[in-house]
């Protein structure tokens, strides 16, 4: 068994337009262990986000594999790709991709209802509060500031406890202030579950508080 938690293999990406074939990736090689963060980091436009978008198996390369603690990825169906990205994956958006229409604890509670978990409520409260939103529990996304839906989006995250933790500009969104403390509370959160975290940022600030920094440049990992 391989101690990575992630290895993403010779991975290339292409797509076909009227102008012929464009490719956003090409021969991405790299592993992360256990515990291991790093930062994604590149010009707009040079394949950090696709690459993002494979690892999590939202979207398919066109060569290559994708191991998520062993698994290949790409060699499970769509249900089963699912399955698996449930129970070892979290996702945290630059727009936060809360459901409007359910309240914050429900936001949370919702993977834990999706594994089947009976404890879904108290687990969920609890994370709520450790990340200082014990008054908003029965908020509405439309009622709360950009950085307290960030917040609910990182108790979601976390909630499962997951193997890995992919975040796509987390602080996208946010001013300077509140980017600085949602990123010190997904780092504190991050060693307190003992998670294995990929960013992707432009903020180099950030980047140099990961363990690795991956350099995407015209879709190839510069070394």
């Amino acid at each position: 068994m391989s101690d990575s938690i992630i290895a993403v293999q010779r991975l290339t990406k292409q797509v076909v337009d009227s102008s012929g074939t464009l490719t956003i990736l090409q021969d991405i090689d790299f592993s992360l262990k256990p515990r291991e963060s790093a930062a994604i980091v590149g010009a707009s436009g040079s394949g950090k986000s696709t690459l993002l978008s494979i690892m999590a198996g939202l979207d398919t390369p066109t060569t290559g594999a994708v191991l998520l603690d062993g698994q290949d990825l790409f060699a499970l169906d769509e249900d089963a790709r699912a399955a698996l990205r449930a129970q070892k994956l979290g996702f945290v958006f630059q727009s936060f991709q809360l459901l409007s229409n359910l309240t914050a604890l429900e936001n949370v509670m919702l993977p834990l209802e999706l594994q089947g978990r009976r404890d879904a409520r108290t687990q969920a409260t609890a994370l709520l509060q450790r990340v200082g939103l014990g008054e908003r529990l029965r908020h509405y996304p439309r009622v709360l500031s950009g950085g307290e839906q960030q917040r609910v989006a990182l108790a979601r995250a976390f909630v499962v406890r997951p193997a890995l933790l992919l975040a796509d500009e987390p602080t996208g969104s946010l001013d300077f202030a509140t980017g600085e403390k949602v990123m010190e509370l997904m780092f504190e959160l991050n060693r307190e579950a003992g998670t294995t975290l990929v960013l992707v940022t432009h903020d180099s600030g950030i980047a140099r508080r990961c363990d690795r920094q991956l350099h995407i440049e015209a879709g190839r990992l510069r070394s």
